[in-house]
């Protein structure tokens, strides 16, 4: 749990919130509750208190009354940008989705924009993008002509393939994610865009890659496709996913990512009309000091015969 990030527009409200996660650091969440309860009647339309009321009453074992505050975000913000549909799911007490909110996955990376690459590579031992560089150069060594990179971020994939391609496109969902990318001058054009619904013009990229992305799309069905149709005849598309250890082909996990199945990975790719050159595990990242294991996939677009 995070403390809250935006203010409820009451000063009286701000204040007893912050009392709340004083109280929630040290360990009393009935109290908390009760407070941040105080506070909302304060500021009843505030959708991050309510949401993170459901968080505190979450904690303490109450999950009917999470389930209320959560529902109350939601109805207050129906873009849903705290994701708290997503938590209502995983308390079984809301309908299953095969996609995260939009609206929740752009907040999300523009709240952690600044931090991102600090948190992820220096505190997380991420290390994905030299992983996927090295499969890439292994499927098809030499020069591509085009590559697009899904999901850009501030661009750690986009360093490893700048020295590989001849002009490099980025396309993420945050506007703060983009603007770190663009700092870097590594991509020839950056574009943002919700992956959930892209679209590419022009002229058709020889390599595709999206990593540490499909975690936050759930049913692949749409974006396999839509690489498939805009890759070039004997493209790559490499990629990850973070690996279901359970069954069935996808489901989200308590981190309000989704995991998928090795057999649905190469399901969906095969339907897609995309061939497997490599698919090899990995530790995508640490989570809470447990490692996070994961798919690194490279998939060929074959020539029309």
């Amino acid at each position: 749990m995070k403390p809250l990030q935006t203010s409820s527009g009451d000063l009286n409200a701000d204040r007893r919130a912050d009392y709340a996660e004083m109280l929630v650091a040290s360990g009393d969440h009935t109290a908390a509750a009760e407070l941040l309860l105080g506070a909302l009647e304060l500021a009843p339309e505030w959708a991050m208190g309510w949401f993170r009321l459901g968080e505190i009453q979450e904690a303490s074992g109450r999950l009917d009354l999470a389930a209320q505050a959560w529902a109350m975000s939601v109805k207050l913000d129906p873009a849903d940008r705290q994701g708290a549909a997503l938590k209502l799911q995983l308390i079984g007490k809301g309908a299953v989705a095969a996609a995260p909110p939009s609206a929740f996955v752009e907040a999300l990376f523009d709240h952690y924009a600044e931090t991102f690459e600090e948190m992820l590579v220096g505190k997380l031992d991420y290390r994905l993008p030299e992983f996927l560089e090295h499969m890439i150069r292994k499927a098809k060594p030499g020069r591509f002509r085009l590559a697009l990179d899904l999901g850009c971020g501030t661009g750690l994939m986009g360093e490893r393939l700048r020295p590989i391609v001849d002009r490099l496109e980025g396309v993420d969902i945050s506007a703060r994610m983009l603007k770190k990318a663009r700092s870097k001058g590594i991509y020839d054009t950056l574009t943002k865009a919700d992956l959930q619904r892209f679209s590419h013009q022009g002229e058709k990229p020889d390599l595709v890659t999206s990593a540490d992305v499909l975690i936050y799309i759930g049913a692949l069905d749409g974006l396999v496709g839509t690489v498939a149709g805009l890759l070039a005849e004997g493209g790559l598309f490499a990629f990850s996913v973070e690996t279901l250890a359970g069954e069935g082909d996808f489901a989200l996990q308590t981190s309000r990512r989704y995991a998928h199945s090795e057999f649905y990975v190469r399901r969906t790719l095969e339907a897609k009309g995309l061939t497997i050159l490599a698919l090899e595990p990995t530790t995508i990242r640490q989570d809470r000091r447990e490692p996070v294991k994961g798919l690194g996939v490279v998939a060929w677009k074959p020539h029309a015969v």
